[in-house]
């Protein structure tokens, strides 16, 4: 099961990966869940992004909200 902060956290990838920092350590518990996946920037930097699981959990949730 998810916290409140580590849905909260999913959410913003989806909606807004370039504004959530790498350092947080909801991220750290999507990345170990295989909801958020990295993906390297040409630029070297990278970015979280959203997984198919990521996305199949929002779903669940705002069936039931």
């Amino acid at each position: 099961m998810l916290s409140p902060h580590e849905f909260a956290t999913l959410m913003l990838v989806k909606n807004a990966p370039d504004q959530l920092g790498l350092d947080r350590a909801e991220l750290d518990i999507l990345l170990e869940h295989q909801l958020v996946a990295l993906e390297t920037l040409p630029s070297g930097q990278q970015r979280p992004q959203i997984t198919s699981d990521g996305v199949s959990v929002l779903k669940a949730v705002t069936r039931f909200g």
